[in-house]
């Protein structure tokens, strides 16, 4: 609450600088002789307000606009889903935040039937088009806190305009009634008493109370990092409310008591639009535009799980050379024993064992003297494209190797035993 009682102060003391409310034959000082006395604020030196607010208003429009270039050209940045979709409603926040600051220069120049018409038609559908904006994020917020799901992108849009639509309604019926229709008199829109334009932004109000308290329970959620955004949001509604109530008891109750009720009139609006817009440039613009491109745990977590995945030829390459050393280091695991290191051929199972048996017949015995077919004992060898063709041919081999050492033995105790037998007949 701090700030509530600065920005009066501040409004008092530009208020403080205006000149005397005469009638003026001459340009003032500053001014150029063939100028129109409608613009005798801009450049008035003696009215210091109008180019202090003036000034503040020209940094704001070109602030607001690079902000809104920045936030758009940062879409194809954005690796959160959720914030991706969150950027239209942000767009149009922004918006109108630029329109506030442009409106800010129909309250320094001077009354006429366009200034009026135009300040009592945008005052109200600008600040309607921002808290509503405001309201369907914190909507959003309270699913993303509580889910980390929230609505579509569309659907959040969609809500925030329907809102603002409905101030449309009812400041062009307002307008209509007040100043088409008007009896007894000619339209000018100028001729308005302060309580019916204060009345007018009753449905303004009840949209920003209900984005101040809509932002409460996004601090609560289960999901933490979706608390920041909401406390930006809160941070933004509650300078806000300090800020219309300032200008709104100025406005019908302090220049009266003050005795400058008409000359402080625009002051006092046009203080409170360039405050309340530089509100939502610090508080809620530029901390959302710094946090829409930083990731979210989850992308953290898959980039420090894969540190090596890209979009590069090189990375391509280091992934397939990762992926083949893989299935021939299986390939060769099985195709040699853990005892010899020998090259790899299809009779590669024959050459590189040791056997415990004292005699070791040769492939040449084994062909003649087997009663088998010669491709069960000894497997033709193919060529196979992969890894895994070869090493299936090398477990055959292996096995028929089992098959021929049976064989060999059985073999040898037969020759063994043969020359027993000739001695006893």
């Amino acid at each position: 609450m701090g700030a509530a009682g600065v920005l009066p102060a501040a409004a008092c003391v530009l208020l403080a600088l205006l000149p005397p409310g005469h009638a003026q034959s001459t340009p003032p000082a500053g001014c150029g002789k063939d100028l129109s006395s409608l613009y005798y604020n801009l450049c008035d030196l003696s009215a210091a307000w109008g180019i202090a607010v003036e000034a503040v208003a020209s940094l704001g429009v070109v602030t607001s606009f690079v902000l809104t270039i920045v936030l758009v050209a940062s879409l194809p940045f954005v690796q959160d889903p959720p914030k991706k979709s969150l950027v239209a409603t942000q767009v149009f926040f922004m918006l109108g935040t630029f329109g506030l600051f442009c409106l800010t220069f129909d309250f320094i120049v001077g009354p006429n039937f366009s200034t009026c018409a135009s300040r009592r038609f945008l005052f109200g559908v600008l600040f309607g088009l921002c808290f509503s904006c405001l309201l369907a994020h914190a909507v959003a917020l309270n699913f993303l806190a509580r889910r980390n799901r929230g609505p579509r992108g569309w659907v959040t849009l969609a809500v925030a305009l329907l809102l603002a639509l409905v101030e449309v309604i009812i400041n062009a019926e307002w307008l209509t009634i007040t100043v088409a229709r008007r009896e007894g008199g000619p339209a000018d829109p100028c001729v308005l008493a302060d309580a019916d334009f204060v009345l007018a932004l009753t449905y303004v109000m009840v949209l920003l109370v209900a984005a101040f308290g809509t932002a409460w329970p996004a601090l609560c959620g289960r999901y933490t990092r979706w608390r920041k955004h909401g406390a930006f949001i809160l941070a933004t509604t509650g300078l806000s409310m300090a800020i219309w109530v300032a200008w709104t008891a100025m406005y019908l109750y302090g220049n009266q008591r003050a005795g400058e009720k008409p000359g402080w009139d625009d002051p006092t609006l046009a203080i409170a639009l360039v405050a309340n817009a530089c509100a939502f440039i610090l508080l809620y613009v530029i901390p959302e535009v710094t946090h829409v491109t930083r990731r979210g745990p989850e992308q953290a977590y898959e980039d420090d799980g894969y540190p090596t995945r890209g979009v590069g030829y090189e990375t391509i390459l280091k992934e397939q050379k990762s992926q083949s050393m893989f299935v021939e280091n299986k390939a060769f695991s099985m195709d040699e024993p853990s005892f010899a290191k020998k090259p790899v051929s299809p009779y590669s199972g024959y050459n590189g064992q040791l056997l415990t048996s004292v005699y070791q017949p040769t492939e040449m015995a084994l062909m003649h003297k087997s009663e088998g077919p010669y491709d069960m004992i000894l497997p033709r060898a193919t060529a196979t494209s992969t890894a895994a063709g070869s090493a299936s041919s090398t477990l055959r081999a292996e096995d028929a190797f089992a098959v021929q050492a049976r064989h060999a033995a059985a073999q040898r105790s037969g020759q063994v035993q043969s020359p027993y037998s000739r001695n006893r007949w």
